[in-house]
């Protein structure tokens, strides 16, 4: 891959990276065209949607539009992305060694391992029943309903690939256990414990970039990212509700 052919590659690219990994849309066209100048594909246009990019590249090349099915969070990439458009700004690398470096950090994993998010997300969810005003004695509860809660999560969305019914079966599993926990006298405050064990669900990053993306003027993308956690904060609401309806 030469010439021009590479040039847009390395944009789209990028943009694809940083989008699929939690960046603003703002954010990913500021970085398309920035790499764009410095790439010497003056006059580039990039339009950017949370489920797909159009990329003008220069006056003269045809568009290119790329589709995004995957989104998650990984702040390490989009600073990986960052640096490498700030090393072409400055000149400090080429295009080949832009792409490679692009290369490598699209196809690698996440910087944690499964069993570290589980625990992170776990010790968090005890923090937060605490936090909550939830006796200390909640604590554990939380530990456990949390961990269990976010590893269905990840494994169901892993199989199904349908967030939102990850979401409910997660809430819904929490509920179950938390209620469970308390009966059998293990937990005090039920409603803390629940609390606490979703918060590692709840989409905070989705929030703000909605809200930063309008902000910024992006009323598409701000609207479709609001609406996104809407669903995710009912569909966390409705597993909860449907556990106090049948228990």
């Amino acid at each position: 891959m030469k010439g021009a052919a590479l040039e847009v590659e390395i944009c789209l690219l990028a943009g694809k990276i940083m989008l699929q990994s939690g960046a603003e849309t703002y954010r990913v066209e500021d970085t398309m065209i920035r790499m764009s100048n410095s790439l010497g594909l003056n006059g580039s246009h990039s339009y950017v949607t949370p489920t797909g990019i159009v990329f003008q590249p220069g006056e003269t090349l045809p568009a290119k539009l790329i589709r995004i099915e995957e989104r998650t969070t990984n702040l390490h990439k989009v600073s990986a992305v960052n640096d490498i458009s700030r090393k072409l700004s400055s000149e400090t690398i080429s295009s080949e060694e832009a792409h490679q470096l692009l290369i490598q950090i699209d196809s690698s994993k996440n910087a944690y391992p499964l069993a570290l998010q589980v625990a992170a997300a776990a010790i968090a969810s005890g923090c937060f029943t605490i936090m909550f005003r939830g006796s200390l004695a909640d604590f554990i509860p939380g530990v456990l309903c949390g961990g269990l809660g976010f590893i269905s999560y990840i494994l169901l969305n892993q199989v199904f690939k349908i967030k939102f019914f990850a979401e409910f079966t997660a809430s819904f599993l929490i509920g179950i256990m938390a209620i469970l926990l308390v009966r059998i006298g293990v937990g005090v405050t039920m409603d803390k414990i629940i609390i606490g064990s979703v918060m590692p669900l709840v989409p905070g990053l989705l929030i703000t970039n909605a809200v930063r993306d309008l902000m910024a003027g992006h009323l598409v993308s701000g609207l479709s990212r609001g609406a996104e956690a809407f669903l995710t904060a009912f569909a966390i609401g409705a597993g909860i509700a449907v556990v106090f309806s049948i228990l």
